[in-house]
């Protein structure tokens, strides 16, 4: 098992992983009958895509003896209307001025439109990642 999901009311989820007890709470959005004080479980599933592009990176990264500490993603969801679904998701990457090489950059960015959590999502929904080389 990796985690229990309890519903507690008002829109609100209690999410537990087994392994390290983490919690995480979700809130439906505003706009969807919730008070928008946490996550919702879109904004998890568009944040998850960041975290895992920035993961991958960091593995390939820490196998080939490059830095991309302090790299940062702003994540952007869009919904789509009718079915209320993810629509895009807008993943702008930072990397903190490390002098990377033209290959590294490409290998970089390659890893991270490969990641799990990427290639999981349905094909219908956009996925725009923008890299910011310093």
């Amino acid at each position: 098992m990796t985690s229990t999901v309890i519903y507690n009311s008002d829109i609100r989820t209690t999410c537990t992983h087994i392994q390290s007890g983490s919690v995480i709470v979700t809130d439906g959005p505003t706009d969807n009958y919730g008070k928008g004080e946490a996550f919702s479980p879109t904004d998890l599933v568009c944040t998850a895509l960041a975290a895992c592009a920035l993961s991958l990176m960091g593995i390939y990264a820490k196998n080939h003896d490059l830095n991309v500490d302090g790299t940062k993603a702003e994540v952007t969801k869009i919904m789509h209307p009718a079915p209320r679904k993810i629509g895009k998701v807008i993943v702008n990457i930072t990397f903190p001025d490390y002098n990377f090489s033209e290959k590294d950059k490409k290998t970089l960015e390659k890893v991270a439109l490969t990641c799990p959590v990427s290639l999981s999502l349905h094909p219908e929904v956009i996925q725009e990642f923008n890299f910011n080389w310093l």
